[in-house]
């Protein structure tokens, strides 16, 4: 009977299939970030549903599949196959670009400057507060589409741009708006502790949003308006300490999130030990992680969440990306779009994890596809050409999966789908 429905996809004849694992492996650490399964001269299928039902040698596939029905066929030769790729960190909603900071940050003004200055995260807030959801829609959509056409299928975005509840909730509700209007899906995170408002301080903030916005937000999530799966704070120098950040993130697990925060980035302030307190899944940027915070992050596992392009862009020393896949934690990379570090592109992303942080190309893809989707426990739907997972595939115009690296700022790719379906391309068959 199965094979008498309709499938929605046979790609045949690729080049490269590049599986990333088979095994069904929760994520890939140390030695095993750098083994990517690729199966030479390959065939897939994605069912009905849009999940993936073969993965094999063409000769087999087109044996097996000869009488099926497909509603699309599409003819790989010469061509490479990934999984869609997954970018577990971005803080993509929001208004009032600070592209007049850069020429700032050229001459020499560091981040913590421009922020003195009533720069940085507070332009962003003022332009935010005064945007409808509507307008932010907008902006989100057309941030994701140029994401998808990058070979972004999947995506973890943040609030954080309203510091005040009304804002912070009407983020976390357009995040979750676009759950139907767009390829790409959206896992979100609840970031009201990304910055502290020029008029508090740091305890009256972790006061309000303990106190204000996480029962708000847990009132909003059961009315089915908001979603959001994760709680991240910027544990930071002058921005929330060790104790704020704790009792902040303690909170949000109390209140059903999981705990994926930004820490040690400017400065050393314990935030793999941090982590390893509270549980965390992932701890974003790290540049200044310890020794101790790395035997921390590798017991739970925690995720190291790397962002090159931020520590590249305000020409800090990058997070040491060796250490940490050598210590046995898990490794992702991710774009961490903002309007700070204006960055949509994984495959970007990816060259510079290779070139700034000193990766393989093999310990990058792992990076941005099946760790990524751990990272934002999405491990057993996404990130490998599995059977059972979905039909997410991006396909590269070139005979080998390293061009979309290789060839930088403008990766070859041909077409992406998603659960099966025709999402972008440049041509279609």
């Amino acid at each position: 009977r199965k094979l008498m429905q309709k499938r929605r996809l046979y790609i045949k004849n690729a080049a490269q299939l590049v599986c990333v694992c088979d095994q069904r492996q929760p994520c890939l650490r140390g030695p095993d970030m750098s083994k990517v399964v690729i199966v030479e001269h390959g065939s897939l299928v994605v069912d009905a549903e849009g999940k993936i039902e073969a993965v094999g040698k063409a000769a087999e596939l087109e044996a097996k599949y000869s009488g099926a029905e497909f509603e699309r066929v599409f003819d790989a030769t010469g061509m490479a196959v990934i999984p869609g790729l997954v970018d577990a960190h971005t803080h993509p909603v929001w208004s009032g670009d600070r592209v007049h900071e850069f020429a700032m940050k050229l001459a020499g003004a560091t981040y913590l400057d421009i922020h003195k200055a009533g720069g940085g995260i507070a332009f962003t807030v003022d332009h935010t507060r005064k945007s409808t959801e509507e307008e932010l829609r907008q902006l989100l959509l057309r941030r994701m589409d140029r994401m998808l056409a990058q070979g972004t299928t999947l995506m973890e975005g943040k609030s954080g741009y309203g510091l005040d509840t009304p804002t912070e909730m009407k983020l976390l509700r357009v995040l979750h708006s676009v759950r139907d209007q767009h390829p790409v899906e959206v896992i979100s995170t609840f970031l009201g502790a990304h910055s502290v408002p020029k008029d508090t301080t740091a305890d009256a903030q972790t006061d309000y949003i303990i106190n204000d916005m996480l029962p708000a937000l847990v009132a909003l999530k059961e009315k089915g308006e908001i979603n959001p799966e994760f709680v991240d704070v910027f544990h930071e120098e002058g921005v929330f300490n060790y104790e704020q950040t704790k009792r902040i993130l303690e909170a949000g697990k109390r209140a059903g999130m999981d705990i994926n925060f930004h820490g040690d980035e400017l400065h050393y302030v314990r935030s793999g030990e941090l982590g390893g307190e509270v549980g965390a899944r992932a701890i974003s940027h790290l540049e200044k992680v310890s020794d101790e915070g790395m035997q921390a992050m590798s017991k739970r596992p925690t995720f190291a969440v790397l962002l090159p392009s931020t520590a590249f862009i305000l020409r800090i020393a990058p997070p040491p990306a060796k250490k940490l896949i050598a210590a046995g934690v898990p490794v992702v990379l991710a774009s961490d779009y903002n309007p700070n570090a204006h960055c949509l592109s994984l495959p970007y992303t990816m060259g510079l994890g290779c070139i700034t942080l000193g990766m393989t190309m093999e310990q990058a893809l792992v990076a941005t596809t099946i760790n990524a989707a751990a990272a934002v426990n999405r491990a057993d739907t996404h990130g490998s050409l599995e059977c059972g997972k979905a039909g997410d595939l991006v396909v590269i115009d070139a005979p080998r999966w390293e061009h979309l690296i290789y060839e930088m700022g403008d990766p070859p790719i041909r077409v992406v789908f998603k659960k099966g379906t025709l999402a972008w391309g440049k041509q279609t068959q």
